[in-house]
């Protein structure tokens, strides 16, 4: 698992000087006033690497690239990288070299932004080492945990009750009633059939087939036959075209309509 992991950068700062501090001799934290900062012992490039859990501070070389110092750290904060008491751009790291030999030295940062870029670096790495922790933790214990076995013993039947359906077995099923929204058809009429029109009587028929003749003109060289035939009434060849006689076959017809008032006629009598 360890050659899988590989190396990310998480911060780079071009200018960082490197001191030779005095050791501590009390339990009181390191201050930068006790130190030449006017004459650091070294300055080049810096840059923060993690590796897996592990984060590492780099001091190199700003042209070459090559490695001067390396600092590893496990947590933070810790004995790997201290804060001193007097400034923010000062810290206190421990180097180590191949061989497991260590060393104390100060670093300090011309800018004051770089030194809160660094430090937050690093405050970001080990939340997130914490946080993997405790998730791989929480995985662990609920892998030891007794399992829950949610799967149907043999011969196990549940029982499920779906609203508007029958419960017992056999039982009529309710029925449905339309809704507001539903269409209601009428049924059918009886024996299906449909009943005939009434046939109009002889007597109405008369009536409707009656025409009222248009008025004759006394002026008119027409006779009476001539008239009588553009209305479409045959006239018998025995009989003499009289006009008394054709003027009552209209008042024959009308008087067979029973109870009709009689009208005033602007006919005149011939």
């Amino acid at each position: 698992a360890a050659e899988l992991e590989y190396e990310s950068v998480l911060c780079v700062k071009p200018d960082v000087n490197v001191y030779r501090i005095p050791p501590r001799t009390s339990n009181r934290g390191y201050r930068a006033s006790d130190w030449k900062l006017d004459h650091p012992d070294w300055t080049g490039r810096l840059r923060v690497t993690s590796k897996g859990k592990t984060a590492y501070i780099k001091l190199e070389d700003k042209v070459s690239g090559e490695l001067f110092a390396q600092a590893p750290i496990d947590q933070y904060p810790g004995i790997a990288v201290e804060t001193v008491t007097d400034s923010s751009r000062y810290f206190v790291i421990r180097i180590q070299n191949g061989t497991g030999r260590s060393a104390f030295i100060g670093i300090g940062f011309v800018d004051r932004g770089d030194a809160f870029d660094f430090n937050v670096s690093l405050q970001d790495h080990f939340k997130w080492v914490k946080q993997e922790t405790e998730i791989s933790k929480e995985s662990q214990e609920a892998d030891t945990r007794p399992k829950l076995d949610l799967g149907f013993k043999e011969g196990q039947t549940i029982k499920l009750n779906i609203g508007n359906m029958a419960t017992k077995k056999g039982g009529a099923a309710k029925p449905r009633t339309p809704g507001s929204g539903g269409l209601s058809l009428l049924p059918p009429p009886p024996g299906g059939k449909i009943a005939a029109p009434p046939v109009p009587s002889p007597s109405s028929s008369a009536v409707v087939n009656h025409v009222t003749p248009p008025p004759v003109q006394k002026s008119s060289n027409a006779s009476s036959a001539d008239i009588l035939l553009d209305l479409g009434t045959p006239v018998p060849a025995s009989k003499a075209p009289a006009t008394a006689d054709l003027w009552g076959d209209f008042s024959t017809a009308s008087s067979a309509v029973p109870n009709q008032a009689p009208q005033q006629s602007n006919w005149v009598q011939f």
